[in-house]
């Protein structure tokens, strides 16, 4: 059943998304041994630079070589095999609404919302610095539709908030505004301890019982080519020593921060990828780490960052065999460089989608509202994207082949050169034969033109806005509130004290 009751607009209903078909294998299991070989010479022979002093001393501990001159840390192959062998092959999320538990792993798909831009726009508006309403209206849209399974970091930067505290005007939208598991912001061990504390306050339980029970997430974007800066590692270790879950994801664009070819870009990201599974292991065997790839290419006459390109759908793909053969649950992304919601960024969009889904994707990151190559989270695109995604999740639902669906006696009913339908096999079945679209417009042209001739982007503007005027506020206890906002005001005051 759709969504639709009271005139509401039509959506696919919550659903454990899955993929039941077999990932692609573009590489053969001699070229992902190749990337593999080639990423532990980098790790042994080469290193990663890991700018934490704390980092450092813990891998030192578990016999990594490090100098603490120039920060570099090499692994061998034994080292990173230990940390593998200590890895879940899938967790679950449970956020504050424990119907709203997302699993990575395995054959689920998960999709995410736009993360990290510093802009937004939209068709009425125009584009400006992001914000905290914004921000807020845009943790709406996810709670409203159910496509949109876990909420990003900071869909917009609100830059009119001080940066040291806004994290938690952001941890508390979240946590106000929807019921879904979100991303931690791990900038420094402290942002994400806030993020921790703060979905365990909502789920009214201990931050120590976290650890058996994740329910928030973090994203730890290495510095490509081989640097972990302190921050991200901080953090990284901050979500470890709670059990949460990290996503170790290179920022490998070829041509610019890795080698200009596809194996060699994967190589490298596989080494730092591996790197940050140790260091996740070395502070608590057995955190819930995912193996996160964002590696693209750039447009070779601007350096311009190129998303949605047949080299990025292909690195999608090898990227799932590389995180299958660790038996990690894999983190990718349906990105697009188009500077506004056009065709450019829809068909970009779905290049990149269909990576992700042909690879075996269990976290499509950035899957709703992803703009100009990321520096924009867009509310046209938001809506063109969860259309593409519900019309995905329904291709991903096995057709039924069984005696009613074949249908047998229909066609024998229905005369040649006849027509089904008025047919009874057709009037059982009209209302939900097929999927019911949410911005596509399937009237012909007089009577498209006569309704004001819109194109899908003028749809999807109405759709947002409609949208919101239909948004409803997930309950939460009243008590559950009250110390959500006396922690956010306690941090307060400590952060501008200076504590961590």
């Amino acid at each position: 059943m759709r969504r639709s009751a009271g005139g509401s607009l039509p959506q696919l209903p919550w659903r454990d998304v899955r993929n039941p078909y077999p990932p692609l294998d573009m590489l053969s299991a001699d070229q992902v041994e190749a990337i593999h070989r080639t990423s532990l010479r980098v790790l042994s022979e080469l290193g990663i630079e890991l700018m934490s002093p704390r980092a450092r001393a813990l891998l030192r501990a578990c016999g990594a070589e490090t100098d603490e001159a120039t920060g570099n840390v090499r692994l061998d192959a034994a080292t990173v095999e230990r940390a593998l062998s200590t890895t879940p092959a899938s967790f679950t999320l449970t956020p504050r609404n424990p119907s709203r538990s997302v699993t990575l792993g395995g054959d689920h798909l998960v999709f995410g919302l736009v993360a990290g831009p510093p802009n937004v726009h939209d068709f009425v508006r125009g584009r400006r610095a992001g914000n905290h309403a914004d921000y807020c209206d845009f943790i709406r849209l996810a709670q409203y539709f159910n496509a949109v399974h876990v909420l990003g970091n900071q869909v917009c930067a609100p830059v009119e908030l001080p940066a040291g505290t806004r994290h938690l005007d952001c941890y508390l939208a979240n946590l106000l505004l929807s019921d879904r598991a979100y991303h931690c912001t791990a900038i420094g061990a402290g942002r994400a301890r806030d993020g921790i504390a703060m979905m365990a306050i909502a789920r009214g339980m201990p931050i120590e019982a976290m650890v058996a029970s994740p329910g928030v997430i973090t994203i730890i974007s290495v510095n490509s080519p081989r640097r972990f800066d302190e921050a991200m590692a901080d953090g990284l270790m901050a979500m470890a020593e709670h059990g949460q879950p990290v996503v170790i994801t290179p920022f490998t664009l070829m041509g610019a921060m890795a080698p200009v070819t596809l194996a060699a870009a994967l190589a490298q990201q596989n080494a730092e990828a591996l790197f940050g599974v140790v260091l996740a292991q070395a502070v608590r065997p057995g955190t819930p780490v995912m193996y996160g790839a964002f590696t693209s290419n750039v447009d070779m006459r601007s350096g311009a960052p190129a998303f949605g390109t047949p080299e990025n759908a292909k690195a999608n793909v090898a990227s799932g065999q590389l995180a299958r053969r660790y038996r990690l649950p894999y983190r990718t992304s349906n990105a697009s460089a188009s500077n506004v919601a056009d065709a450019q960024g829809a068909y970009e969009t779905q290049m990149s989608l269909w990576g992700a889904v042909l690879g075996g994707g269990n976290l499509v990151y950035h899957a709703a509202g992803w703009q100009e190559g990321g520096l924009t989270a867009s509310f046209e695109k938001f809506i063109l994207d969860v259309e593409m995604l519900q019309m995905m999740m329904e291709f991903l639902e096995p057709p039924v082949v069984d005696e009613a669906s074949l249908g047998f006696e229909a066609i024998r009913r229905v005369p040649t050169g006849g027509h089904f339908f008025g047919d009874a096999h057709t009037m059982e079945r009209y209302e939900h034969a097929f999927y019911q679209p949410l911005v596509s417009n399937w009237q012909n042209f007089e009577n498209w033109e006569l309704a004001g001739a819109r194109d899908a982007t003028q749809r999807s503007t109405e759709i947002w806005q409609r949208a919101l005027q239909e948004y409803e506020q997930p309950p939460i206890d009243p008590a559950a509130r009250e110390e959500l906002e006396a922690y956010v005001a306690r941090r307060r005051e400590q952060i501008g004290a200076g504590e961590p």
